[in-house]
């Protein structure tokens, strides 16, 4: 998986200087324009969140559209309402908690570009770009980088950005974006609404195959539970690898780091919880002890034992789950959960613990 910032450690001081020299010229331009707006950060430095359009947006009847009369008829819908602001999607809570983390951070470092900062990707092409823009404006979001790409799939685009994750409901954009390295899931709507913190950003987390790698994940599902304890035991002291969402999970401690330095740890408006169906006795140990030696925290580590996680999810009341196993992204979502799934992993061969049935392949 990739750093917390994607990229080639190899290159130049030279390309590096020049990269310095263009921002400085552009961070000049704007200054010397009059805004009340604060202007985005610099790539480099900041915490850049993808997110498709169908996940800040409700777009529902717009897809419905598009899949039964076609892209003409849908562009054409989308530019005679481009007056009319879309609802807010399921990820639209998401983002206005990392922006009002941001309204805390410029508070306490006016001059730093250590910031989130939300993408639009989307393969929505240009000519519905205004109601998309006019609907940001509507609910006054900070989100200035724009990705359209006309049909095309945006994933190879991510990189480019220095996208830290990606959120969309395309599955299949998801899975290329994790192939390439990049923290993705895909997001679902929770079946209940449900009240959630407008003062800090709560962000949960599966363990196995979402912040770790699947290895043991694998053992569990291979060879059954005593074997799992007995493994995990004896490599106690053994880091976990990493999973495809421990880069995310380095970029909020990076920024919360910046709040305790000035003494607001208890009041620090981010919060990460580790949900996790291992036992804490059996098994945990690995875990806290990989954290550790990831120089990583967590503010709550909750170990379940095989209990449903859902009802603990009631009460964290996250601004998104990850989860790498679709059962608990359901139940999850039945308990008012904004979740998110991680296809990735042994566990996307297995529904409920048991192996899901591959079709016969019939011979000619």
């Amino acid at each position: 998986m990739s750093e917390i910032k994607p990229g080639d450690a190899s290159s130049t001081h030279k390309d590096a200087s020049s990269d310095e020299t263009d921002w400085a010229a552009a961070k000049a331009h704007f200054e010397n324009l009059k805004s009340k707006k604060p202007r985005p950060p610099k790539p480099i430095h900041a915490v850049t969140i993808g997110v498709s359009s169908r996940t800040l947006f409700e777009m529902v009847a717009e897809r419905k559209i598009y899949e039964e009369e076609g892209l003409e008829k849908y562009v054409e819908y989308q530019q005679e309402h481009e007056s009319e602001p879309l609802k807010p999607g399921v990820a639209f809570p998401f983002v206005r908690a990392l922006m009002n983390v941001n309204d805390r951070l410029r508070d306490l470092y006016p001059d730093s570009e250590e910031l989130f900062d939300i993408v639009l990707m989307t393969n929505n092409h240009a000519q519905v770009g205004v109601r998309l823009m006019n609907s940001i404006n509507h609910y006054d979001l900070n989100i200035e980088r724009f990705c359209m790409t006309g049909g095309q799939s945006p994933i190879g685009y991510l990189k480019a950005y220095m996208t830290n994750l990606y959120l969309s409901k395309d599955t299949k954009k998801v899975q290329e974006a994790i192939e390439e390295g990049i923290a993705a899931a895909i997001m679902f709507k929770p079946n209940v609404e449900t009240k959630l913190s407008e003062t800090q950003l709560r962000v949960a987390f599966d363990g196995d195959a979402v912040l770790f790698s699947d290895e043991s994940e694998i053992i569990v599902k291979q060879h059954g539970l005593d074997t799992f304890f007995e493994h995990e035991k004896s490599h106690e002291n053994k880091p976990l690898a990493q999973g495809p969402l421990k880069c995310f999970l380095e970029a909020l401690g990076k920024l919360q780091k910046k709040f305790y330095a000035k003494n607001e740890r208890l009041n620090c408006p981010i919060r990460t919880f580790l949900v996790t169906a291992r036992s804490a006795a059996s098994s945990g140990a690995r875990v806290l002890k990989t954290l550790r030696s990831w120089g990583l925290e967590i503010d709550e580590a909750l170990f379940l034992a095989g209990a449903p996680k859902g009802p603990l999810l009631q009460k964290i009341r996250p601004h998104i789950f990850f989860d790498d196993q679709m059962f608990h992204i359901e139940g999850a979502k039945e308990m008012g959960t904004i979740s998110a799934h991680v296809p990735y992993g042994i566990g996307q061969k297995y529904n409920k613990g048991k192996l899901i049935e591959q079709p016969e392949i019939q011979s000619k």
